[in-house]
């Protein structure tokens, strides 16, 4: 499709943009909206399926989708993508129990994982390696706005309108994606790759949903060597070995093995896995630091959380034109990556004296780093995988980051309720709490400043100075646990800036077409020794 004309392919692109702002707004916009829909739908005790569910069915959908539609062709899958999403946002307001609206999600999931790979991956078939640099960093940009903008407008809407407005507010956004790629995107015929790879397609979601459950489950429903957590992880491992087995067999594998044999996917997907362990616990648990240790708002801390967001934006767009423009990417993800390194070792570097200025320019400089190196490395993989694997490559990429986002955040709570519980032993005991008083020692009274004030007015007057005691040792309590967390991200970045070290920087393609030059040259060779 690089034959094209410019103002056909930006028209695309422009579609596939909003097509990607459709799905990560919808994404990001259902987290402030929660309390309201589960005071309104009840089922209490299931919310957090409403963001698993989603987590594992757009997981799975997008590596299986991105073989598929280098068999077939973006087109079919992007649209199918699109109209899934736009039925199931309609039905997710339509929900009337919380079983209703957690189904809902989950075919929002899948269709999410389609049009997330499909998107990525339309980049490579309009556009050469040299050109995807503006591009990545533009789908880059478009998941930073998500963030900043879903939260603020899900409060928003929830505070003026009926909830079921977050899910239907961006619909008219859908149909106008569904409608351009329908009229613009060429279709492509069908590549005769052979048959789809049911087996190893079944063996890679049992390895994938399992894998994805044990660390969302650890430590929150279940304990870290539960007899659920180890099954979860020892059925993933069965189905991991079925799956190595069964695409060694067949001729048409779902995840072609032999791209793990090429250095710089491998490299460029652990970097991606590294990445998102430290990008997603900081956004998961730095909300934590600014309303339980600095006492802020819950409305507060959605904007100083744009900070890293609005950050992330301006350095992905500007280092995507760069690479555009030089051809160059390997010292722009060192100094990223060593940036978001330095802005993550810096949130250790907190406590109950901070501000939230101090939160904002950490956060910053975490979010430069991080658009510096998100658009990389999709660009690396696109680049080093032949063509005809284009749609697989780049769904690895989105695979391996939403693993490491689940790893991180799972490893990081873990270790903060560690330092928390050992701390808060100390700290109860030394008080000697009773009375009531005990309330004063759960950290998540510390999150809501209304209702630590509200508890605080209800203490007698002679108990004050015992409690003020014990809540300032809480706030040390959860700095220092969330230090202790945030210490994991850094150790994470140190080996993505090691492993960036060892990533052979490959040149950019100019044109899609020197990938089948090279082909028919190894095509040639083979033939000739084979002749011989």
């Amino acid at each position: 499709m690089e034959h094209l004309p410019i103002k056909q392919k930006i028209t695309i692109m422009v579609a596939v943009l909003a097509s990607m702002l459709f799905a990560a707004l919808n994404q990001t916009i259902v987290g402030t909206a929660l309390p309201i829909i589960v005071s309104d739908l009840g089922g209490m005790n299931y919310f957090s399926w409403i963001f698993t569910i989603y987590m594992l069915a757009s997981s799975v959908t997008a590596i299986l989708v991105g073989r598929l539609s280098d068999m077939y062709g973006r087109k079919p899958f992007i649209l199918i993508g699109l109209g899934l999403f736009i039925v199931a946002s309609f039905f997710c307001g339509t929900a009337d129990t919380m079983v209703e609206l957690i189904l809902y999600r989950g075919f929002q999931g899948l269709a999410g994982g389609m049009i997330f790979s499909t998107a990525f991956a339309s980049i490579g078939d309009l556009f050469s390696p040299r050109e995807r640099g503006r591009w990545q960093g533009l789908m880059a940009a478009v998941f930073g706005l998500s963030s900043v903008f879903g939260p603020t407008l899900g409060g928003y809407i929830v505070d003026h309108f009926a909830w079921k407005w977050i899910f239907w507010i961006f619909l008219p956004v859908g149909f106008v994606a569904f409608v351009l790629i329908m009229r613009l995107f060429p279709s492509v015929p069908r590549k005769d790759h052979g048959r789809i790879d049911y087996f190893g397609s079944v063996f890679l979601a049992a390895t994938i949903i399992p894998m994805l459950l044990a660390f969302s489950w650890a430590g929150n429903q279940y304990a870290w060597g539960s007899f659920q957590v180890n099954g979860l992880f020892a059925l993933s491992i069965v189905a991991l070995l079925a799956f190595l087995y069964t695409e060694r067999k067949v001729s048409n594998p779902v995840l072609p093995l032999s791209l793990f044999g090429n250095s710089v996917f491998t490299i460029s997907n652990i970097i991606g896995l590294l990445i998102g362990m430290a990008m997603f616990g900081a956004i998961m648990y730095m909300p934590f630091f600014i309303q339980g240790v600095i006492g802020t708002s819950a409305t507060k801390t959605g904007f100083i959380m744009m900070s890293m967001m609005l950050s992330m934006v301006l350095s992905s767009t500007i280092v995507g034109q760069l690479i555009t423009k030089t051809g160059k990417y390997k010292k722009m993800a060192i100094f990223g990556l060593t940036m978001m390194g330095i802005g993550i070792f810096s949130l250790t570097t907190l406590n109950t004296n901070s501000t939230n200025i101090d939160v904002i320019y950490r956060l910053v400089i975490i979010g430069l780093g991080l658009g510096c190196s998100f658009p990389i490395f999709n660009i690396t993989i696109q680049n080093a995988v032949a063509y005809k694997y284009l749609g697989v490559a780049t769904s690895s990429v989105q695979l391996f980051r939403q693993l490491g986002g689940t790893i991180g955040v799972s490893v990081m709570g873990a270790i903060m309720n560690m330092i928390m519980s050992a701390k808060m032993d100390t700290t109860t005991s030394k008080a000697g709490l009773q009375g009531g008083m005990e309330k004063a020692a759960d950290p998540k009274v510390l999150m809501d400043p209304e209702q630590l004030e509200a508890f605080k007015a209800q203490v007698p007057a002679e108990q004050a100075d015992m409690l003020n005691q014990v809540i300032s040792a809480m706030r040390n309590t959860l700095s220092d646990a969330l230090g202790g967390a945030f210490l994991f991200g850094v150790f994470t970045m140190v080996l993505a800036v090691i492993l960036v070290l060892f990533l052979k920087e490959v040149r950019l393609k100019t044109s899609n077409q020197e990938d089948d030059e090279e082909e028919n040259i190894i095509q040639v060779e083979e033939n000739k020794r084979s002749t011989v």
